[in-house]
């Protein structure tokens, strides 16, 4: 195949950009779609790009291209360079290759990002990174340069938070553009990047992924005003002292993307469905939920749940156990393994509290036979954690029915908050907090399921970290709403005497506690979106409103 001086500019893109989608390639190569769709089928055709096909809740489901070997020779005597030195430059290697694919979902994202950019910031340039504390860096004429950082689904605080710290040390960008699963730790995050050394901006993943270039979804650091990306970037001021990151020590020449590739770990990303990914987060959200529960979160049938589960267990992403007679899943080592590099954040973390292998292989296999510390803890507890996810069954089935929207749903690692009180660090450490999108408006609550507060002193413990919560102003700074406290009792009897502790206590501590109290019977009959709940002030049963 002849390549003329446009062919070799475009095959350069993928180069210095592996796994770009055709309509990602026209806006960053400047190529019109018709051209680009043309040229992609002859590069295919002649052996110099590969693809692979990719989809997730964000990105709906598209081709993505990558240099082959092939390719990769061609375009190192197109620009009359080594074929070692284009290795080493460019990530083109296999090395780079899964790397990448490691990171395929988030890399579609920032890919979007890019593509919004490259409509006023032209021509524009994406450089991955490796070990640096950011994603990517953005580039365009005038020497200016912006940081990408996403924060994963599974990212904890601490780990962020370093992420953060190492960033504010590392110098060479104008801008930071910040990319949060969802609204609570995009605020959590603004705290952490306020100040210098760079002008910080942030949004909302999904927002990144679906909104336009020109839709204003990027926050600062301070304010409430809501920026579109080009007025975001025009903050961006020339970068200087950047240090290059180090080539990687080892590089080899892409292998093929065969089928029998998409059996390796690397390719998970690209071989599993959108259906598929969003079950293992809720699987690796909510371990040890039954399959019945799985399918009301999905929202899907049992026949199809069947199928979903056959696939994850297949390659081994999913175990199966029966605890106190009843199926159980969990995420696997290798299923941890994949959202851990997906995320970008530590396998040996993951698994060391996650993990749903035995401790003794060949022993029985109960809460005391499981290797990872949660994990464990989570079993040990297998009542309370049922009950748990039983709420959330019910709740997202009724959310369906009434057409609200459960837009965040975390358990209990995810929905701690840390705060100070009269200069100490305290916590809530609530079984799981929600964000709903109702026709009248968003609702948040968090959820405390109790087995074993049924002593006066005992509730009165429970109640406490909340009533410190709420006297400060954290709430609002970290939802943007006041979020109600849901207590839920086995019995009635031990909801009537919580309900008369907690008066009390809302009543000597002088804070405006919106709390909400209900029973396990009547959750069966009204749902958690019904008339099920009781406060302090109406002892009469009404809803979450």
């Amino acid at each position: 195949m002849r390549l003329y001086p446009g062919d070799v500019e475009l095959l350069a893109t993928l180069a210095r950009m592996p796994f770009l989608d055709r309509l990602e390639l026209a806006a960053l190569s400047g190529r019109s779609r018709a051209a680009v769709y043309q040229r992609v089928d002859r590069f295919l055709d002649a052996g110099l790009v590969e693809s692979v096909g990719q989809a997730s809740e964000l990105v709906t489901p598209t081709r993505r291209f990558c240099v082959s070997a092939r390719g990769v020779r061609r375009l190192a005597a197109e620009e009359s360079v080594p074929v070692a030195q284009l290795l080493r430059t460019r990530p083109v290697s296999e090395q780079w290759r899964r790397l990448l694919l490691e990171r395929l979902d988030a890399a579609a994202v920032i890919y979007r990002l890019a593509e919004q950019a490259a409509q006023f910031a032209f021509p524009l340039g994406l450089r991955w990174l490796r070990a640096a504390p950011m994603d990517a860096l953005l580039e365009w004429p005038g020497e200016l340069r912006a940081a990408v950082v996403r924060q994963g689904r599974t990212a904890d605080r601490t780990g962020f938070a370093k992420r953060v710290r190492r960033l504010k040390e590392t110098h060479g960008h104008g801008a930071v553009l910040i990319i949060c699963p969802d609204e609570t730790r995009l605020r959590h995050a603004r705290r952490l990047v306020a100040g210098p050394p760079a002008t910080a901006f942030l949004a909302l993943e999904r927002d990144v992924a679906l909104a336009g270039a020109e839709t204003a979804v990027w926050r600062g650091p301070t304010g409430a005003s809501q920026l579109a990306l080009r007025e975001a970037l025009a903050y961006a001021l020339p970068a200087s002292g950047a240090r290059p990151e180090r080539p990687l020590v080892r590089v080899s020449m892409p292998e093929p993307l065969n089928p029998e590739c998409f059996r390796a770990s690397w390719m998970l990303p690209a071989a599993l469905t959108t259906a598929e990914k969003r079950a293992l987060d809720l699987v690796g959200d909510w371990p040890w939920l039954r399959p019945g529960h799985l399918a009301a979160l999905l929202g899907v049938g049992r026949r199809r749940l069947t199928q979903l589960l056959a696939r994850l267990e297949a390659p081994s992403l999913i175990v199966r156990h029966t605890c106190a007679g009843a199926p159980r899943l969990a995420l696997s080592d290798r299923g941890l393994a994949y959202l851990a590099r997906r995320d970008r954040t530590s396998v040996g973390i993951a698994r060391k509290r996650w993990s749903p292998e035995p401790r003794w292989p060949g022993q029985v296999f109960d809460w005391r036979n499981v290797s990872g510390i949660r994990s464990r803890q989570l079993l040990r507890n297998l009542e309370h954690t049922e009950s748990v996810h039983w709420f959330n069954t019910l709740l997202a089935r009724q959310a369906r029915e009434q057409g609200t929207s459960v837009v965040q749903l975390d358990p209990p690692h995810r929905a701690s908050r840390y705060f100070r009180s009269h200069e100490r660090m305290r916590s809530i450490q609530p079984d799981a907090h929600a964000l709903l999108e109702t026709p009248s408006g968003e609702r948040a609550f968090f959820l405390e399921w109790e087995r074993r507060a049924v002593r006066p002193a005992t509730m009165a413990a429970r109640l406490a970290p909340y009533l410190r919560y709420y006297a400060t102003s954290r709430p609002l700074e970290d939802h943007g709403l006041i979020p109600k406290v849901l207590v839920v009792f086995e019995d009635e009897l031990a909801a009537d005497h919580f309900l008369r502790i907690a008066a009390d206590a809302v009543a000597r501590a002088e804070v405006p506690l919106p709390l909400l109290v209900s029973d396990r019977l009547r959750l069966q009959e009204h749902n958690p979106l019904g008339r099920a709940w009781r406060s302090i002030e109406h002892r009469a049963p009404r809803g979450l409103d």
